[in-house]
């Protein structure tokens, strides 16, 4: 890891007043679980899209819609 860098999460961590070990443990917690949340969120989204959705039983005429 660049020193700098290590320096910055040593800084950041003590603001927080955490370990760099616990700051890296949330932060990896957090990214997991974002993760995961947009996983579950995408597969949803899939499914709803396979599934398809009912829109009623409105019988539309093109010519209609579109004045011509």
């Amino acid at each position: 890891m660049d020193s700098e860098l290590l320096k910055a999460a040593r800084v950041l961590a003590a603001e927080r007043g955490l370990s760099v070990s616990k700051l890296l443990a949330q932060e990896l917690e957090r990214l997991v679980r974002n993760t995961q949340a947009h996983k579950k969120a995408r597969e949803q989204a899939l499914a709803n899209l396979n599934r398809g959705f009912h829109l009623g039983n409105a019988k539309f005429d093109r010519d209609a819609l579109y004045d011509r």
